[in-house]
């Protein structure tokens, strides 16, 4: 089973052929990706997939912490996805798309009355 890792602290020149280049030398690599702006410019991380579990745990030992481009990288286990919510930042108050019939709304300004 493959075996994804994060890439942290990278060059902003890095590549993707680049990442699978130095993660090559410990296992067969499945996937590498530098992670990018809308524009192209690198956000500076990544990630990188390995083939089997074991050739992880390798890539992490040896290369965690590990001079490239000269930059020390951090190489972690991949946290999973917890995914993402696009719904506005309520706190903020910019969310204004509340429905008039809403009790939470309502509440509010009866609220705002009593300032």
């Amino acid at each position: 089973m493959s075996k994804r890792l994060y890439v942290g602290n990278l060059e902003y020149s890095v590549t993707d052929k680049d990442m699978k280049e130095l993660f090559s030398s410990e296992g067969n690599v499945t996937y590498a990706k530098v992670i990018r702006y809308l524009d192209g410019r690198s956000k500076g991380f990544g990630f990188v997939e390995m083939e089997t579990e074991e050739e992880a745990a390798k890539a992490i030992e040896k290369l965690n912490k590990n001079i490239f481009k000269e930059r020390t990288i951090v190489v972690n286990e991949a946290k999973p996805d917890k995914g993402r919510s696009f719904k506005g930042n309520r706190q903020s108050g910019n969310y204004r798309n509340t429905p008039k019939d809403d009790l939470n709304y309502k509440l509010r300004k009866i609220r705002r009355r009593f300032k």
